[in-house]
């Protein structure tokens, strides 16, 4: 299919009185694609998956869903587990599309959502694809690596202080094993946006993401799993891989190296092979 632009099948709807915001790009067995963590707002389906995302809708219908306050979706406070949120966010998107079963793909926040999805509606999830995740909100122990990870510290340093060009930076530049990937336009328009509109960091600020383990859960989740993961992911170490692997009853484990926390964005072409891989068997 022809190149996509960052406004290629943007779409909105209505949930619980707040805006969603979507891309529907191609065609044929539906992808839903949820977005990764990083810096908010700014951080987009489109921003994280814009170098997979041609080449996955040549042949797949890819929805891409916005979270609230990291997106383009609407500003909006909470207090439950926030990947609930985003889950029902994904499943309204679908039953407006007329959706009714997918494959759900997703790095880092979107592999959690993934999780939840598969563990909430299993009848709606044929395969998923995740990566640089927890099993749980509030994040899985770790046997080795420190916590809080060095990502979800710079997070706070941007979320608890008024908006700093630097601190976008260093944040940004710590999802990646490539830091020369961080141009400093994106830094820059990372902080238009959030100097632009406070009321995405406000609505964070002000919201309780309630903690629930879903480690021992995960054995029930039948469907085929894939999980890619960057060997020098400084938000989720590869340990965390490893204990969803010991975990998931169904699931294959891809590492990439030289690669961070967004695979999509630094490994695209090696990404797309270990999807296209995966999603090819038993065809």
């Amino acid at each position: 299919m022809s190149e996509l632009m960052e406004d290629s099948g943007r779409r909105t709807l209505q949930v619980d009185g707040s805006t969603v915001h979507y891309h529907d790009v191609g065609s044929g067995d539906p992808l839903l694609i949820n977005p990764a963590f990083g810096p908010l707002p700014g951080t987009t389906g489109w921003l994280v998956y814009q170098r997979v995302l041609a080449d996955l809708a040549a042949d797949y219908r890819c929805i891409v869903v916005d979270y609230p306050n990291f997106g383009r979706s609407s500003p909006r406070a909470f207090h439950e587990p926030v990947h609930d949120l985003y889950v029902r966010n994904a499943l309204a998107v679908l039953d407006a599309l007329g959706v009714d079963t997918v494959t759900t793909i997703g790095v880092s926040t979107g592999g959690t959502v993934g999780l939840d999805l598969a563990l909430t509606a299993p009848e709606r999830v044929d395969k998923l694809v995740i990566g640089g995740c927890s099993a749980s909100t509030g994040g899985d122990p770790y046997l080795l690596a420190p916590a809080p990870t060095e990502v979800a510290r710079l997070f706070h340093e941007c979320q608890s202080n008024p908006p700093d060009r630097d601190r976008i930076a260093r944040l940004l530049r710590a999802l990646v094993h490539d830091t020369g990937l961080i141009e400093d336009g994106l830094v820059d328009r990372l902080y238009r946006w959030r100097c632009r509109e406070p009321e995405h960091a406000e609505a964070w600020s002000s919201s309780t993401s309630v903690p629930r383990n879903n480690l021992h859960a995960l054995a029930s989740i039948a469907a085929p799993v894939l999980v890619v993961h960057g060997r020098h992911d400084r938000m989720v170490p590869l340990e965390g891989a490893l204990l969803l692997l010991g975990n998931l009853p169904n699931a294959d484990l891809v590492v990439l190296n030289d690669c961070g926390h967004w695979a999509p964005f630094e490994r695209p072409r090696a990404f797309v092979t270990a999807v296209r891989t995966f999603l090819s068997l038993g065809t």
